[in-house]
């Protein structure tokens, strides 16, 4: 699913803890993490309460939590753990009205979540065996120092010394860490940012639309997911819905519309920050400043150099401020990326740029 050079981590032990209000469901669960010999379950909790106390003693390297809990639910027990001690969360929800909360618990500091299956068979549970186990490696290289500060500072653009580019659309690609990083991105950029902004959050189905209510109530610029035929226009920024590429498509009267798409095939998410470059260099050629952002895996390489061979610009996210340096890292490597910026640096940055 990702480019194995561009993955980081090691294969050390991973220690994980199991937060769960089901002893069945926290049996299971241990049984399936417990298969693979770089993980070790440490303990298992039965409410976050218990976690806590737990995970002070245990200290482990990843927390597997469920949502819905008594005493202290998924949420409140990741603000909890992340104040005391933070540490790489992954939320299991079961239920499709949970959408608002795992938003929250992403919000807060949990770096993942995997939708358990709604019939609590062992069967239909070990079904996200391969998922979970995937992401809890991933999670174990998760760098949560990088997390952005709570409140971004609102400064305005200044002066410079670059040469001003008449770019015509900015693209983000952004993946584990995007909840927090886009929180804390784009309440910076005026409400007349003058060409359209598009993100493409890797994210199931189901959630970005109310990812999308979220960050429209907090940002000055214009937000919602975006839609098939949607105008590409300025003052907004739009957000790719989950399960569909974005692409780019010029109607006879010469407007920029939002076109959905489920091809091409083949990719290992939907939607592709890859697809969305393209299709803007194609439309747009020059005139692109895309922005790669933390993430695991290889997405937006590809597509980077396609906005590179139409003469546009490509920032990429650094290092030190990114939850997980996999994206932006397998585009530097690639030679495609034009700077690297650290996330509290970004709007001044894309402003400067334009």
């Amino acid at each position: 699913m990702h480019s194995p050079m561009c993955e980081p981590g090691d294969m050390r032990l991973i220690k994980t803890l199991i937060v769960d209000d089901s002893a069945f469901v926290r049996k299971v669960i241990r049984e399936m993490l417990s298969s693979n010999p770089y993980i070790e379950v440490v303990g298992s909790a039965r409410n976050g309460t218990d976690a806590l106390g737990m995970a002070a003693t245990l200290k482990p390297d990843v927390i597997t939590c469920d949502l819905d809990m008594p005493e202290l639910d998924g949420v409140e027990f990741v603000k909890a753990q992340m104040a005391r001690r933070p540490t790489p969360i992954i939320i299991l929800t079961a239920s499709p009205q949970d959408t608002h909360q795992v938003i929250d618990a992403l919000e807060a500091g949990a770096v993942d979540f995997v939708r358990k299956p709604t019939a609590l068979a062992s069967d239909t549970l070990r079904l996200i065996r391969e998922e979970l186990i995937e992401k809890v490696k991933a999670a174990a290289a998760v760098n949560l120092r990088a997390a952005p500060p709570i409140r971004p500072a609102l400064a305005p653009a200044v002066a410079s010394a670059r040469e001003a580019r008449n770019f015509g659309i900015v693209l983000l690609g952004i993946s584990t860490g995007g909840p927090q990083a886009l929180r804390y991105l784009l309440p910076q950029f005026e409400r007349d940012f003058p060409v359209p902004l598009v993100v493409v959050l890797h994210m199931p189905v189901g959630y970005t639309h109310p990812f999308a209510e979220k960050l429209a109530e907090i940002s000055r610029l214009p937000v919602k997911e975006a839609f098939e035929g949607c105008p590409v226009v300025a003052p907004q920024a739009l957000l790719a819905p989950a399960g569909r590429h974005l692409c780019f498509q010029r109607d006879p009267a010469g407007q920029v519309k939002i076109r959905l798409s489920h091809h091409p095939r083949g990719k290992p998410h939907k939607p592709s920050v890859d697809v969305m470059f393209q299709s803007a260099a194609e439309i747009y050629g020059k005139r692109v400043l895309g922005v790669v952002m933390t993430g695991m895996g290889n997405d937006g390489t590809e597509g980077a150099a396609w906005v590179k061979a139409q003469g546009g610009m490509i920032l990429t996210e650094s290092e030190e401020s990114c939850t997980v340096y996999g994206m932006p890292r397998c585009v530097v490597e690639a030679g495609l990326s034009d700077g690297v910026v650290s996330l509290v640096s970004m709007t001044m940055e894309i402003n400067n740029r334009l």
